[in-house]
């Protein structure tokens, strides 16, 4: 590749990421990489777009109308995650501007870290964890930290897609019974079962989130659904935090109605130490970890780097959330 190819290309990555990822990048491009461990605030992103042929950016950081006017020489923002409800897709597609992301690589691991979730909460695993290091455990004893049986019990899924049916391989390993939102588009998974959501909340022990979000998702579950739960029963969100009204959450926890929630993601992120959330013993949380694995993490690095490459190649990305966008034509640098 020329030199000077090279050097008129400018990519910004807003955190630091695999190195190997990282350098097959530079190999390509002039690369800057974000220093701090948080996200780049919206004056220096804008700052830092203006003269970047891409992005490679995270799920924290919100790239609107406003940032993409703002970025003439842009052609891919590559988002290091399945979700881009950070990112004005239409705006970014009127610019010429393909956006993509990581969809398929991380759904194993995201299903890994719900059903961990399901059994934490259940088993009261991180609350027992607690009672020990405050030295509470004093002997064996016959009702300390009792939970709910998680084999023979019924799962509901609601989202049905890749991570969901994940959900649902590991949750019949447990004998679970498994039921899901019907939905045109979802797929049939022998011995799990199609049905309506008043019934999916009705009869299940668990519910387990996996819909993007959208406004029709946003506070999917709230008042209403709560109510509808099976007593006692325990939700689990690894989607977005958005997708559940917390403070209908909330009130569900401090009724009794629900048993418990494990949630990985919350609305907003990072969730205030002052939440009513985080009050509860039956509620575990954790950091947006979902795909958090090492290996995880290095392959979407790789698949975000390649969506990159290929617009620079004048291809779409390979995984391409806008695929209808006419891509403009690079720019020369001035």
């Amino acid at each position: 590749m020329p030199r000077s190819t090279h050097l008129r290309r400018k990519v910004f990555v807003t955190r630091a990421i695999d190195p190997a990822a990282l350098e097959r990048l530079r190999a390509a491009a002039a690369v800057a990489v974000w220093p701090g461990e948080m996200p780049p605030p919206a004056p220096k992103l804008r700052t830092a777009l203006a003269d970047a042929d891409a992005v490679l950016s995270m799920i924290t950081d919100k790239i609107d109308a406003s940032v993409i006017a703002g970025a003439p020489r842009l052609r891919v923002i590559s988002n290091l995650g399945v979700g881009v409800d950070n990112i004005d897709l239409e705006a970014a597609t009127r610019a010429g501007i393909a956006v993509g992301h990581t969809p398929g690589v991380l759904t194993e691991a995201t299903a890994d870290l719900a059903f961990g979730l399901l059994m934490t909460t259940a088993r009261r695993i991180a609350e027992a964890d607690r009672h020990v290091r405050a030295g509470r455990w004093r002997t064996w004893g016959p009702m300390t930290m009792l939970g709910c049986d998680v084999h023979s019990s019924t799962l509901g899924l609601i989202g049905f897609g890749a991570i969901g049916q994940a959900m649902a391989r590991r949750a019949m390993g447990f004998g679970m019974r498994v039921l899901y939102l019907k939905h045109p588009s979802s797929k049939r998974i022998a011995g799990a079962a199609a049905v309506s959501l008043p019934r999916l909340l009705a009869e299940s022990d668990f519910i387990s989130l996996h819909v993007p979000l959208t406004p029709k998702t946003r506070h999917m579950m709230g008042v209403r659904e709560f109510a509808l739960m099976k007593p006692g029963a325990i939700l689990v969100n690894t989607a977005r935090g958005a997708v559940i009204d917390q403070r209908a959450l909330v009130a569900a926890l401090k009724s009794g109605r629900l048993g418990g929630a494990g949630l990985d993601v919350t609305d907003p992120e990072p969730i205030a130490l002052r939440d009513p959330l985080l009050r509860f013993n039956n509620v575990v949380v954790t950091p947006h970890i979902g795909s958090a694995s090492i290996a995880t993490r290095a392959n979407m690095a790789a698949i975000a780097v390649d969506n990159i490459l290929a617009v620079f190649s004048g291809r779409l990305p390979r995984c391409c959330a806008n695929k209808k966008v006419r891509l403009r034509p690079p720019k020369d640098a001035a």
